[in-house]
């Protein structure tokens, strides 16, 4: 079976898909991987082949280790079902970000007609995958590294419109979907957006409430390939406490949403009887003008290399960073900075038993100080951790999921044979 990924330019969109890459291979399959050449290290780094396409979407390219762009950013794409004012607003600036990969589509065409995949998986971002999919008659499904926003604000978006008897013009999706879909002489229907089935790697509790097919995968962490200092395998001789703010969303806006410096919080936390490590971009680094000796001051380290030798992780709510702390059981102290189910994530965890969640608005050096305390010193929440590991172990791994996708692939294909005949 070939099978091509479609993945966002970006290092927190293509790590998630690297496990099943590999079980796809592993289990004999021919894995390729689209994305935008600027990115295609990130694919090679993972041993895995990528196919340059979208070379056009410059704008997207720009947010890629740009820690001032990376400064601009907003929450005008979280959800948060427990809170859902101004959802009309956040589907169309959904819908515009959409139509902004249609560059990539002719490409992903081409190519596919060209290699004859029997399957695209595709970022939910990258809508024209799906395509290029229905175009040469492959099967197709997205894979999501997060919660299902998409999913659920056009489901949010369907009723409004059957409520209000609008035609559908006024429908977001029509501006996005026609330019792709004329060329190409393709009717709407709603796969083309939300794929024939979804690879879902999010725990059910975390799950929008969306009627979707979902296919559950568990989360395998995988960070980077990069060579990790010798001192990540020693046993620290005091509890290791990681401060993890993410590769590229908003989490790099924490201290200045908080209130509070970076090298303030350096200084509160050294005061504990702890191991500080920081990984954290190199301009903020940068503001630590005396580091203290039970501190280390780190640009990137893969968290799947740090967090097994970790008492306690502090970080934003981002899905990778969450589901690295799962893996390895490690308590989390959460503050969120929502970009897209940050909020979720955070409550999720306080409510597991498996941490702490502390708003933006909340955290001083003093408040920060004093839930880490109670992390490294009362043993609900380790056990809280390991409950929490355990739902999540119960998920199919990515080598079990394989032979879900292989009927999926067969039973889609043979239906779109049907059709057409």
């Amino acid at each position: 079976m070939r099978v091509l990924f479609c993945a966002f330019p970006a290092t927190a969109h293509v790590h998630p898909l690297v496990p099943l890459a590999w079980a796809l291979q592993n289990a004999g399959h021919e894995v390729r991987v689209a994305i935008h050449p600027g990115a295609a290290h990130l694919v090679t780094e993972a041993g895995l082949a990528p196919v340059p396409v979208g070379a056009a979407l410059t704008e997207v390219m720009q947010w890629n280790d740009n820690f001032e762009k990376l400064d601009t950013l907003t929450d005008f794409l979280s959800v948060d079902a427990a809170h859902d004012d101004g959802w009309v607003g956040k589907w169309a600036g959904m819908t515009r970000m959409l139509a902004g990969f249609s560059p990539m589509l002719d490409d992903l065409v081409d190519f596919c007609r060209t290699w004859q995949p029997d399957l695209v998986l595709w970022d939910p971002f990258c809508v024209p995958a799906a395509v290029a999919a229905t175009v040469t008659g492959a099967a197709q499904a997205r894979f999501l590294w997060g919660q299902d926003n998409i999913g659920w604000l056009h489901a949010r978006s369907r009723e409004r419109l059957a409520q209000h008897s609008t035609g559908p013009e006024e429908d977001p999706v029509t501006a996005l979907m026609r330019p792709m879909l004329e060329p190409y002489g393709i009717a709407y229907r709603e796969e083309l957006l939300l794929g024939q089935w979804s690879i879902d790697p999010v725990p059910a509790p975390l799950r929008l409430p969306v009627e979707l097919s979902y296919e559950p995968i568990r989360r395998v962490p995988y960070n980077g390939n990069r060579t990790p200092p010798a001192w990540v395998h020693e046993r620290p001789e005091r509890p290791r406490v990681c401060l993890s703010l993410g590769m590229g969303g908003r989490g790099r806006q924490l201290f200045r949403e908080a209130g509070v410096s970076f090298a303030d919080v350096v200084a509160a936390l050294a005061e504990l009887d702890i191991e500080l490590v920081t990984t954290l971009h190199a301009e903020q680094l940068a503001t630590v003008r005396q580091v203290p000796e039970n501190v280390r001051l780190v640009e990137y380290v893969p968290l799947n290399y740090l967090l097994p030798s970790c008492s306690v992780l502090i970080h934003h709510g981002g899905g990778g960073t969450f589901a690295a702390a799962v893996t390895h059981r490690v308590p989390q102290l959460v503050t969120p900075l929502p970009m897209w189910g940050e909020a979720r994530t955070a409550r999720y965890v306080a409510e597991s038993g498996a941490g702490l969640m502390l708003e933006p608005q909340e955290l001083t050096v003093e408040s920060l100080a004093q839930q880490v305390t109670r992390l490294l010193t009362e043993p609900s929440f380790r056990a809280g951790a390991e409950q929490l590991h355990a739902q999540t172990q119960s998920m199919p791994s990515p080598a079990e999921v394989v032979r879900r996708l292989e009927a999926l692939t067969v039973q889609h294909r043979a239906q779109r044979r049907a059709v057409t005949l």
